[in-house]
């Protein structure tokens, strides 16, 4: 068992491929794969690609990138939404981006809490994406902790230990991508080395992020291979080991899914 918990596949370039992509990641041990939406526009396709494909999977969501564009989508228009369709296992991606900045900080932080409070209504786990925005993203998931609780998931982690371990407290997932193989990414192999083994998945977020040794060409879902054997050789467990662990994870978190 294998699980990329996090791609794109119905992105431009992904699209085009669909057929191949998901060949070449059963052919390299991939059983399951969650395919993110990141604006309303491709809800439909993602779902339908989750429909037509028995080991592919749903999320509902916008990114930071995209709030300002989408105002109008709230907590009812995520919730009826998500609870129409069975394939729909995850609420996201979600967050805030100050990196980039694509959309207002004020904006990006009502369209995260919305899409937590989504979560909280569906149970569905939330899927956040954080980038310089450590000390808002730790500060909102807490204070919404607070008024009732909500499964949830850092997808991407690139963040610092201080922050991973705010999150794990709080009862978070943690997710690597292929980030962890680069020859810089010091940080980030330590923090994968001592995330405990119940709360760790790894991904892809193809097409971006391909892992070493094919870094520089679109990523794509069978590419977690490569990642998940990094991150168990940095851990110190055999590569069988760590997928059963990370895939166990992902369906006990996202027990809308089933192997």
């Amino acid at each position: 068992m294998l699980v990329d918990s996090h791609c794109h596949l119905n992105y431009k370039g992904m699209a085009e491929q669909q057929p191949d992509l998901l060949e070449r990641a059963r052919s390299s041990g991939v059983t399951a794969m969650l395919n993110i939406s990141t604006r309303a526009s491709e809800w439909d396709a993602v779902t339908a690609t989750a429909h037509r494909e028995a080991d592919v999977w749903a999320s509902i969501g916008i990114h930071p990138h995209e709030a300002d564009a989408h105002a109008d989508i709230d907590t009812a228009r995520l919730v009826a939404r998500a609870q129409a369709d069975e394939r729909v296992i995850g609420i996201g991606e979600t967050g805030l981006d100050y990196f980039y900045d694509h959309s207002d900080r004020d904006q990006q932080r009502r369209s995260f809490i919305s899409h937590i409070a989504a979560s909280r209504i569906t149970g569905l786990p939330l899927i956040v994406h954080t980038r310089d925005a450590e000390d808002d993203t730790a500060a909102i998931l807490a204070e919404e902790m607070g008024k009732g609780g909500f499964p949830a998931l850092i997808h991407c982690f690139t963040a610092s230990a201080d922050f991973a371990a705010k999150v794990l407290d709080l009862g978070l997932y943690i997710s690597i991508s292929g980030i962890v193989t680069f020859k810089n990414a010091k940080d980030l192999q330590a923090v994968a080395r001592d995330i405990p083994a119940d709360r760790l998945m790894v991904e892809t977020d193809a097409p971006f992020l391909a892992p070493v040794p094919h870094r520089g060409k679109q990523g794509e879902p069978a590419f977690v291979a490569d990642t998940a054997r990094f991150v168990a050789g940095l851990r110190d467990e055999p590569y069988e080991h760590l997928c059963e662990t990370t895939s166990q994870n992902f369906y006990r978190l996202f027990n809308r899914a089933r192997p």
